[in-house]
């Protein structure tokens, strides 16, 4: 079986398959600080509760945006279940897809993994617009390469950073309102929020794709896909497990066999 990775800004996501079916998923709030310990006695437990164990565990494979937490993922794998990780973007590792960008290095693995998961599934060229603490669109051409983006802030950061900013107005929900004009604070910070978001990716999506110059597909991932999904038209698929079927489709690529 495999141990697939997800480390974000936010939620360190651990999955396992047993070939290419899940097995489990569980997610815990990323923090740099906690050992390749803390995570086995919590991962063991909720592991235990599908009937697996350690032992079960033949392979890895790490995608992290958060250089300070990837030291003790890796210690996880090579400590605890006895195997050497496939880490995503280290050199030797083959995604069969190309980062054909200015500075490669710098593309974060998650918008790669997606970039290998969305080619394999949707037609391509496309748009895979990622909701999570930052929301991006990635291009793939035609040929599944990954050619460029925009990185927006996340929906949870921008309401965070209204509330900070202004003393007076209170924490909301984000869900989308009834009418677009509000008659009371609350309406109007949830019409500002939510509409407000649907304008950014309805106008970066056709700005994206005058800009390209040919039709281009919209697969949404992430959290909040499913609600602006419904809001929007110009997102045509919403696809939750798409980094990690990136990172099971990368592994394979990756395993001798």
């Amino acid at each position: 079986m495999l141990l697939a990775i997800d480390a974000g800004n936010t939620n360190v996501v651990f999955a396992i398959y047993d070939g290419d079916r899940q097995r489990g998923i569980w997610r815990t709030a990323t923090d740099p600080k906690r050992t390749s310990d803390e995570y086995m006695v919590w991962l063991t437990h909720l592991m235990a509760l599908k009937g697996l164990k350690p032992v079960d565990i033949h392979g890895a494979i790490i995608a992290s945006v958060v250089p300070g937490a990837t030291f003790n993922l890796k210690r996880l794998c090579k400590d605890h279940f006895g195997c050497e990780p496939v880490i995503v973007g280290q050199p030797g590792v083959d995604l069969g897809a190309k980062a054909l960008v200015d500075r490669p290095e710098e593309v974060g693995a998650d918008r790669l993994v997606n970039t290998v998961a969305a080619a394999a599934t949707y037609k391509t060229p496309l748009i895979v617009i990622d909701f999570g603490t930052a929301t991006t669109f990635d291009v793939v051409d035609a040929d599944g390469n990954y050619r460029g983006g925009v990185i927006a802030p996340g929906l949870n950061l921008s309401l965070e950073a209204l509330q900070m900013a202004a003393s007076k107005l209170p924490r909301v929900e984000i869900q989308p309102p009834a009418e677009v004009i509000g008659r009371n604070t609350i309406a109007c910070m949830q019409s500002g929020i939510f509409w407000g978001y649907v304008g950014l990716i309805e106008g970066l999506v056709s700005r994206i794709r005058a800009e390209y110059g040919e039709p281009m597909r919209v697969v949404a991932t992430g959290g909040l896909a499913v609600l602006f999904a419904k809001a929007t038209h110009v997102i045509e698929h919403t696809d939750n497990e798409l980094t990690l079927r990136g990172l099971l489709l990368i592994h394979k690529r990756n395993t001798v066999q």
